[in-house]
């Protein structure tokens, strides 16, 4: 399992008054990281500290999760999702590819091949909500964005990696 770390994008995203997205935290995209065994990403995500998973595909409308961390990988297929929200940053992903959105980081299908797949897990198991933008949830929804810490571990790497040198370092 020789996972190159330099295959790692990092993304920005400002509140847009819809999706709040992370106020300190980067997207972290890590390209063709499991392309080699990509039916073992769920597995992975769970033996790395990221539990509650699920194998599925993405929402073809804008959500984010205000009181979890996500991290999403590709195991057949590819997707473009939009992140960050309706003016986000389009993102193409293909089998083997993982993603990780900040608490409150707005995502959003908007194509995917037949044979697309992914797995999503959160750190700890943690249970997450799925939030749309509605303005009511806002107040709360700031608030739990803030509070929730940064992983114990990398979803890619276990107890080192680059999640946990980058978003330590912004807290």
């Amino acid at each position: 399992m020789n996972e190159r770390k330099e295959n790692i994008e990092t993304l920005f995203f400002k509140d847009d008054g819809v999706i709040p997205n992370h106020p300190n935290l980067p997207v972290l995209l890590y390209k063709g990281i499991w392309a080699k065994d990509p039916s073992r990403a769920e597995s992975r995500l769970n033996r790395n500290g990221w539990g509650n998973s699920w194998l599925n595909g993405v929402f073809d409308y804008h959500h984010y999760h205000s009181n979890a961390h996500e991290a999403l990988a590709v195991v057949s297929g590819f997707v473009q999702l939009v992140l960050g929200g309706e003016k986000g940053q389009r993102v193409y992903l293909q089998t083997g590819d993982v993603v990780v959105l900040p608490a409150g980081t707005g995502h959003k299908r908007l194509e995917a091949s037949p044979d697309f797949r992914i797995a999503g897990a959160y750190p700890g198991g943690t249970d997450y909500n799925t939030r749309t933008g509605e303005p009511g949830e806002r107040p709360e929804v700031l608030r739990e964005i803030r509070d929730v810490p940064i992983p114990g571990t990398d979803p890619v790497y276990g107890n080192e990696g680059p999640l946990l040198e980058l978003w330590n370092k912004r807290k």
